[in-house]
């Protein structure tokens, strides 16, 4: 899996407003606690406000803040806001690859990966990230000493 700057900023982005439990933050606070160019941030929050993750607030209490609870927002629902597909080869969703001959067998190959990404992206909140509380699968994929590596 590759996540593009843009993915990942939305990501930090998104978990800093989950752990401020509905205070609304403005785009420089984000940028300052994440570490994110105030400029470039304002671009994915609009992504996201187009994606039904955040909501913008104006006025002395104005901010960003998420548009559902934490625990109702997936990291796949971030990703998605900001790039579509989870998995893509070129543009393409690896059901609609065709290969030839020896390479037959890479387009199952990559809708096994796609399918692994989902359930591991889609069973953890933004609530569950911001404590680090994981899934039993998700635990073991995680003890596993070759996932560090």
């Amino acid at each position: 899996m590759r996540l593009t700057n843009r993915t990942d900023y939305a990501l930090r982005a998104a978990l800093e407003l989950a752990a401020s439990e509905g205070e609304a933050l403005t785009t420089s606070a984000l940028g300052k606690a994440q570490t994110i160019p105030a400029s470039y941030l304002g671009a994915v929050l609009a992504d996201l406000r187009r994606g039904g993750i955040v909501k913008a607030r104006r006025g002395p209490e104005g901010g960003w803040t998420l548009a559902k609870g934490a625990k109702e927002i997936s990291l796949a629902d971030v990703i998605r806001a900001v790039d579509g597909t989870l998995a893509n080869v070129a543009g393409t969703r690896p059901e609609k690859l065709s290969y030839k001959g020896a390479a037959k067998g890479l387009r199952a190959a990559l809708v096994a990966v796609r399918a692994a990404e989902r359930e591991v992206l889609e069973s953890i909140s933004l609530a569950d990230a911001v404590a680090e509380r994981f899934s039993a699968r998700v635990k073991r994929l995680l003890d596993e000493p070759k996932a560090w590596r």
